[in-house]
């Protein structure tokens, strides 16, 4: 039997103190503030009775339909698409903007360039979820034209959110000699260790190689409706327990004032009629890191079943999944609604050899901009999901801190 909440939280309009709204534009230079993480609308949420038995359509994929044909999901930067975003980055850094106050109007892409992410942004949200694109001149630019050019792109495709508590809207995956076993304290991009499937706190996640690992750290991607496909014909006890919201997410003291230090959802969640989609939000290491408070009985500690359910749940996505590597000057963007993703765990180069280096951007798209509409409060906000602390300003740093 599934477990049952120790204690309800409370829901999001009760903690007054905390609010994404009207912030201040001398705190958040586009005059938009991350929403950060809430507890769904429970009455929003679906019964596993109304989730379809099989989902169709283009966001149901396999990787023996893409594993030999990367022109499928690769794009080779051409030289007048990175003329144009040279053009446009060297414009926005003459401008003397924040970095943290790039917008798509300020970063002009008239021509084929900005007719392409336009399409893209339409595949990512509704289509196959994700694409790679290949030559962008990292090492010739360097991290800070590279990371003006990048935001520059990521414009086109959403808003971009904080990543963490610091505000960093420009992330960086790389090992910074954190101990990965402590998964209740450590976010585990800012180690070597293996990634499992999961979905971040975004719309959509972008990753740019600035350089690789002497070994591993590379990238799987899984269709989450060809994983729910599998679960409904193999496990259908496990796809109807990850539509129940029993599954708690630890924030890992990433919160405001009068938050609670975890938030309880779903992993599986049904999207509004008409267009009815399943939506996926997991990370078994957010899971899994709350014993601390369910040892003291506050809340339910996760049971057999949901043990069961998780590892089922990892080892469909293993055998579903498309792997990848991604090489210096390279950029990947995938959706977090439809597509699950991991990393294998690596080792770096030794010094004076860089270390490993992706960076990130996490990208929202508002329901009234074309996005999905989600069981959030934050759903039609721009720049919904992230990870807001209080009035944390957004930072881009060039590296990681």
């Amino acid at each position: 039997m599934a477990p049952t909440a120790v204690q309800s939280p409370l829901e999001p309009s009760q903690f007054p103190s905390y609010t994404y709204h009207n912030p201040s534009p001398k705190v958040f230079p586009d005059g938009v503030k991350t929403a950060g993480q809430f507890d769904p609308v429970y009455n929003q949420l679906a019964p596993y009775s109304a989730f379809p038995k099989e989902i169709t359509g283009p966001t149901v994929w396999h990787a023996e339909e893409y594993k030999n044909n990367p022109e499928r999901w690769t794009h080779p930067f051409s030289d007048d698409e990175i003329a144009e975003i040279s053009k446009a980055a060297d414009d926005f850094i003459a401008s003397a903007t924040p970095l943290t106050g790039i917008t798509k109007e300020k970063f002009p892409l008239p021509s084929a360039t900005g007719r392409l992410l336009h399409s893209l942004r339409h595949e990512l949200l509704n289509g196959k979820g994700f694409i790679l694109f290949k030559g962008f001149p990292v090492e010739k630019w360097g991290l800070h034209k590279s990371a003006v050019a990048y935001m520059g792109l990521g414009t086109y495709l959403g808003y971009f959110v904080s990543q963490n508590s610091r505000g960093h809207v420009l992330g960086h995956v790389k090992d910074v000699g954190e101990d990965s076993s402590q998964i209740d304290k450590v976010r585990i991009y800012r180690t070597n260790a293996r990634q499992f499937f999961h979905a971040d706190d975004s719309d959509i996640v972008g990753l740019l190689c600035i350089a690789r690992a002497l070994e591993g750290g590379e990238s799987d991607l899984v269709s989450s409706h060809a994983v729910w496909n599998a679960l409904q014909k193999e496990n259908p006890d496990v796809a109807e327990l990850l539509t129940q919201p029993i599954w708690y997410f630890d924030r890992k003291g990433e919160k405001s004032v009068g938050q609670q230090d975890w938030i309880r959802t779903s992993v599986f969640y049904l999207e509004p009629k008409p267009n009815g989609r399943v939506y996926s939000k997991w990370d078994p290491y957010y899971v899994k890191s709350l014993t601390r408070f369910s040892d003291a009985g506050i809340i339910p500690a996760l049971s057999a079943e949901q043990l069961r359910a998780a590892q089922i749940l990892e080892d469909t996505c293993v055998r579903l999944s498309l792997h990848m590597i991604l090489e210096v000057g390279d950029i990947q963007f995938l959706s977090n609604e439809h597509v699950l993703h991991a990393r294998t765990a690596y080792k770096d180069h030794a010094p004076p050899l860089p270390r490993r280096h992706l960076m990130r951007l996490w990208l929202a798209t508002p329901d009234t901009e074309g996005g999905w509409t989600l069981p959030f409060e934050d759903s039609s906000h721009r720049k919904r999901g992230g990870i807001q602390v209080n009035d944390n300003p957004p930072v881009a740093p060039l590296d990681a801190e």
